[in-house]
């Protein structure tokens, strides 16, 4: 699947990659791979994934949401949802409704995503 078919008809969720995908440029080398499902962003292992919960949720939901693993639980209230898959593994779930929110804060959380995709 191709970026362009995965987020057709799907504007502001598209823009809202373009944001994320634009601050993981700068910070180093990033491939993502896009699936039916999501798109997932990858260094040596996969680090960060964005997805459109309009597909799988009925009613007004985020255009886009922003997953990223950690190894450590943040205290940021902006997220969602937080889960423990595996012991010392965090998933953070952020809705992004704006490219504005895409800001310094969320350019943090990618870099130490990054980092951990080593």
């Amino acid at each position: 699947m191709e970026v362009d078919e995965f987020f057709a008809g799907e504007d502001l969720a598209r823009q809202l990659f373009d944001s994320v995908y634009s601050i993981l440029t700068l910070i180093g080398p990033v491939e993502f791979r896009p699936i039916k499902s999501q798109i997932s962003f990858r260094r040596r292992k996969a680090f960060a994934w964005v997805w459109m919960p309009g597909t799988y949720l009925p009613g007004k939901v985020a255009p886009l949401v922003l997953s990223l693993a950690f190894k450590r639980k943040d205290a940021s209230p902006r997220w969602k949802e937080i889960y423990e898959p595996t012991p010392g593994q965090f998933m953070h779930h952020l809705e992004l409704y704006s490219t504005s929110e895409v800001n310094e804060q969320v350019r943090e959380w990618l870099r130490e995503a990054w980092i951990n995709g080593a």
